[in-house]
């Protein structure tokens, strides 16, 4: 009898022993185990003929649970029963109005709204692929985005029409078919599409329509900038869905939960983990245009959200609004998404509460993610399962980086790590392959990230390489924004990099131009043409103006130079201009500009 008990008191003592001496084995653990199953159950998902699809599984979920609120919008909340409705009216009005044909791609240009899920869906329903365009890209941007994924339409938003109106005539030469989200429309070449939307049919639509979707089928095409020029449309094969979709059950997210989401659908972070993934738990949406960090917990509140997706910058906003009783007054157990320091972690949940973080890491096109779910403050987690992937160093030989030092995260490619690349762009799918790195005839993907790992094995992102910075959770390639001040006619050169700013996650913009000869700088000019031209997230803040650009073989030191030497008008001896938004103009940069900038007194 005393060796029993003894026995049994070891094994209910055993749990804490593991915690002491392996802290996070039980969360791996229960990670790998949620991994696996998640894997069983999509290899028997692919094994269905036709392929089992994720829309395919949506509409299994209708019959389930046809009367359970799958969309929460502005006070209106749409069942799955009415999503599944909606999109068949939104797919008998393309087909209509469109002519669309399995494999045909609809590019999306449109915010947050119930409207952009039923698009999704209704595109899934005809076979057709979405390239979802970003929102905030113009002019030169937008038609090369379009262009890329060869869509035979367009849908946007009614507060997007002046946007589209600027490249309506390349879009007329094309013959696109252009449909506006409005009962009506004034503007030739722009056909309203809500009135056709609300007169058509709300009956299944055949499953003919999409009966030659394999697992290698494009479902959507997402942008990402690169480290060099316009966006590239990632290709998200079927199949690709389908691992994206179970992110938030290998998190613990489970049926009973509600998701808030508040990250741009055009974005792989709004749609797979907070629509796809949602979708497969069959949960609740709760869906706002923009995030609001003044709204943002009272949302929480309102609709009883208990799982919350972020970027690093949403996390910072929300230790910096005001302190209130009521900061742990909500449900929100867990929060999943990336880029949040460590510092801000910590200060999150001092202030908010027992929330579980589970940062992770992922690429939009890229071939490997995992994810944190210990809770080790900072990191982007350890991949459980798969054999840690070697990192080059600055000599560019293949060699594992030693625990502590940055290397650049590769992935190798494989049948079962696929690497799909970009539409209509094979120099740059080439680009981002690396050739016959541990031995002749491997292949790796380059993510682009740089990482270091711990003595446990835990990756930290350290930063981007190559012409890209971040900021605002959004990828600003350097290229782009340098072509755009090229098109003013009185800039001879300029060189577009990334600055820190403290305080702020990522880097900002900023420009070293030099001015052509017998001309000068138009500091309202210069607004003027950023603003119409760019993304916010993108705008050049600060310019420096310089006699010479060097644009040698020594470029890249160069450039590196001028981000070290960042913004500081006391320590540079060039003229250097602030973006003033209230003044619609550049400013001449002062030190009390750039001190109240460094305090946090000036809002970037």
């Amino acid at each position: 009898m005393y060796v029993l008990f003894t026995v049994l008191a070891s094994l209910l003592f055993l749990p804490v022993l593991a915690q002491h001496f392996f802290p996070y084995l039980i969360p791996d653990a229960l990670y790998i185990v949620r991994i696996i199953g998640n894997a069983v159950k999509m290899s028997r998902y692919q094994r269905k003929k036709p392929f089992y699809t994720l829309l395919e599984y949506f509409l299994d979920q209708v019959k389930k649970k046809p009367d359970k609120p799958f969309i929460v919008f502005e006070g209106r909340t749409y069942t799955y029963l009415d999503a599944d409705r909606e999109s068949n009216r939104v797919a008998r009005a393309l087909q209509a109005r469109a002519r669309l044909e399995e494999g045909d791609t609809v590019a999306l240009f449109m915010g947050n709204e119930p409207s952009y899920v039923f698009m999704w869906l209704a595109l899934g329903k005809l076979g057709c692929t979405a390239a979802l365009l970003n929102y905030n890209i113009r002019s030169k941007s937008l038609m090369h985005c379009f262009s890329c994924c060869d869509a035979r339409a367009l849908v946007l938003s009614q507060e997007l029409k002046d946007a589209v109106k600027e490249i309506l005539p390349a879009l007329r030469e094309q013959n696109v078919k252009v449909l506006v989200l409005a009962e009506q429309s004034d503007t030739e070449g722009i056909e309203s599409f809500q009135d056709k939307i609300n007169q058509a049919s709300d009956d299944p639509l055949s499953t003919a329509l999409r009966s030659n979707i394999t697992a290698k089928s494009a479902a959507v095409y997402i942008y990402t900038s690169g480290t060099t020029g316009l966006p590239k449309a990632a290709m998200i094969s079927q199949e690709r869905v389908w691992v994206a979709s179970v992110i938030l059950s290998n998190a613990g997210v489970t049926s009973q939960d509600v998701i808030y989401v508040n990250l741009p659908l055009y974005h792989a972070s709004g749609l797979f983990i907070g629509v796809t993934c949602a979708i497969e738990r069959g949960i609740t949406i709760v869906l706002r245009r923009k995030f609001s960090a003044s709204q943002f917990w009272d949302d929480c509140r309102r609709h009883n959200v208990t799982v919350i997706q972020y970027i690093g910058e949403i996390m910072r906003y929300l230790c910096n609004t005001p302190k209130k009783d009521n900061d742990r007054d909500h449900k929100v157990r867990l929060a999943v998404g990336n880029g949040i320091r460590a510092d801000v972690w910590k200060e999150f949940l001092h202030r908010f509460g027992d929330i579980k973080i589970r940062e992770l890491y992922a690429a939009t096109e890229g071939n490997i993610g995992f994810m944190n779910m210990s809770g080790k403050p900072g990191s982007v987690g350890h991949p459980c399962l798969n054999k840690q992937e070697p990192v080059r160093n600055s000599e560019g030989l293949c060699l594992e980086v030693s625990k502590g030092e940055t290397g650049l995260l590769v992935a190798k490619i494989s049948s079962r790590s696929p690497f799909n690349g970009y539409a209509r762009n094979p120099q740059q799918t080439k680009e981002k392959q690396l050739q016959d790195v541990f031995q002749k005839g491997d292949l790796y993907y380059n993510t682009g990230d740089l990482m270091r790992i711990d003595e446990d094995n835990f990756f930290y992102f350290q930063d981007r390489v190559g012409d890209t910075f971040r900021w605002k959770g959004e990828n600003v390639a350097t290229t782009e924004v340098a072509e755009i001040l090229l098109m003013v006619d009185y800039i001879e050169e300029a060189t577009v990099y990334g600055v820190k700013v403290a305080g702020f996650e990522g880097r900002t913009g900023m420009a070293a131009i030099k001015i052509k000869e017998g001309k000068q700088f138009d500091p309202v000019d210069a607004f003027s043409h950023v603003v119409n031209y760019l993304p916010e997230y993108a705008l050049p803040r600060f310019i420096r103006i310089q006699n010479s650009l060097d644009v040698t073989s020594t470029y890249k030191q160069i450039k590196m130079k001028l981000v070290d030497e960042g913004f500081n008008p006391v320590t540079i001896e060039d003229p250097l201009y602030f973006l003033n938004g209230q003044k619609k103009s550049y400013v001449p940069m002062t030190a009390e500009i750039y001190s109240a900038i460094e305090s946090g007194d000036i809002k970037l």
